[in-house]
């Protein structure tokens, strides 16, 4: 099964359906059922940011899954129109990078503790 790491906040707010894209410097041409993994790194600098939003963070471990589907290279009007559907979730200038597009999510109940790696990986049950 294929698996993306990404650092907590971030991780949380996909699986529980706040952030809708994930954004990358690199694209991928996978689409379909990927397993979310919550680092081991926290973006600490931004974690206050979503304390009013009362979730769980673990870290290194797979929270749930998606289905990548759609790989969009961001130009300014992406940019724009990603800033007024969810300021907070997109705040930086991602303009360059890619957006993967996120859907089907589900949470798991019990994560599944395991070392993440970088980029899309392998996960054999």
């Amino acid at each position: 099964m294929k698996v993306i790491s990404i650092k907590q906040p971030w991780a949380s707010l996909i699986i529980n359906g706040y952030k809708e894209y994930e954004f990358r410097t690199w694209k991928t041409k996978y689409r379909g059922k990927i397993l979310i993994h919550a680092s081991q790194t926290i973006d600490k600098d931004i974690m206050p940011k979503f304390k009013a939003f009362n979730l769980e963070y673990p870290t290194g471990c797979i929270i749930g899954e998606v289905h990548i589907t759609d790989c969009l290279k961001i130009d300014s009007l992406l940019a724009e129109k990603l800033k007024k559907e969810n300021n907070i979730i997109y705040e930086d200038n991602y303009i360059d990078n890619y957006a993967f597009k996120l859907d089907k999510i589900i949470k798991y109940d019990n994560p599944i503790k395991v070392k993440g790696q970088l980029g899309i990986w392998n996960y054999n049950k």
